[in-house]
């Protein structure tokens, strides 16, 4: 396997420098290449030892489902951190590549029509409408025990410790009191469940389940297995939780100011099913510097990595500025 591509150096400050930002979206497409071809090898036909058959119709749903799009940010953060704590190679994409299963399986039934009921996704079909909604479902099932299928292979990881926390981290992130949770209170906050009226405080939670508890563990599976002390996580989880939040509120932007064209899926359909967002109780103004403060926490969450976090703090700041 091809090894993590090499760290841009950087002085302190120079985060401000248009330069690095550059860098950054280099690097990010170079490690989305790699976990590109690492999963296009997890999805062939062959039959892995274990399995008794691999359907067509099923991996060719599935492929439609994960490869060829996307920015592959949650396992770039995965990646990086656990580059920037000297942690093997294997482990980190293995563990990356899981997060991303688990994230391309929610995406496949939030675009259902008993969900969010969209057409397109990454600028293609979503996977109901080019198979339909009995794949779909079973690409979303498929794709989510995979995940865990290799978060817990001892060929990416062999210390079955560090395999044990991945498995039960990725399952609090993406389950009842993560995304799955967060799903519903999404939901809910249409209203199809009865009149309901968040506030503030009961938006935050929801988008901290819904998008935040997986990029959260992005970045906390990179410490794993990067073999970080309890005080190194609980930083990584605080820049983790930070940056969760910042790319929801980026999002919901995006939904009111990008094009469908930009974004490869419609937009503007967050308010017209209203849904809550932070946009709608704090405006667009207030919105942004909500998303610049929140930088800031990212910035002082790895402060003690010096250099080496440098990676990390454009990634924070590509969050918010990002256009897709």
């Amino acid at each position: 396997m091809t090894s993590f591509p090499s760290s841009t150096q950087a002085t302190p400050g120079s985060v401000k420098v248009a330069g690095t930002q550059d860098a950054f979206t280099h690097r990010l497409a170079t490690v989305a290449g790699e976990v590109e071809r690492f999963m296009v090898d997890l999805l062939d036909g062959e039959v892995r030892p274990g399995e008794i058959a691999r359907p067509p119709r099923l991996m060719e749903a599935m492929r439609h489902a994960v490869l060829g799009g996307g920015k592959r940010l949650r396992p770039f953060l995965t990646i990086e951190t656990a580059r920037m704590l000297g942690g093997p190679e294997a482990g980190a994409m293995a563990a990356g590549a899981g997060v991303e299963l688990v994230h391309c399986y929610s995406l496949v039934h939030d675009d259902m029509p008993a969900m969010d009921n969209d057409d397109m996704r990454r600028g293609k079909p979503t996977v109901h409408k080019a198979y339909d909604e009995a794949t779909a479902i079973l690409v979303g099932d498929a794709l989510q025990t995979l995940a865990f299928e290799i978060t817990a292979d001892p060929q990416w990881q062999a210390d079955a410790g560090i395999r044990a926390d991945l498995v039960l981290g990725l399952a609090k992130a993406s389950g009842l009191g993560g995304m799955v949770g967060g799903q519903l209170l999404d939901l809910s906050a249409e209203g199809r469940f009865g009149a309901v009226a968040l506030d503030v405080d009961d938006t935050l939670r929801m988008q901290a389940m819904k998008t935040g508890a997986i990029l959260a563990f992005s970045v906390e599976a990179g410490a794993i297995v990067g073999g970080a002390s309890a005080d190194e996580r609980a930083a990584l989880l605080r820049y983790g939780v930070a940056l969760g939040q910042a790319f929801q509120i980026a999002d919901d932007i995006l939904d009111r100011e990008a094009s469908p064209e930009a974004m490869g899926k419609a937009t503007g359909k967050d308010k017209d099913a209203g849904k809550a967002t932070l946009v709608d109780r704090l405006g667009l103004d207030g919105a942004r510097a909500e998303c610049d403060r929140l930088v800031g926490v990212c910035d002082e969450a790895v402060a003690r990595w010096g250099d080496r976090a440098q990676t990390l703090r454009d990634a924070a700041r590509f969050t918010v500025a990002r256009k897709a």
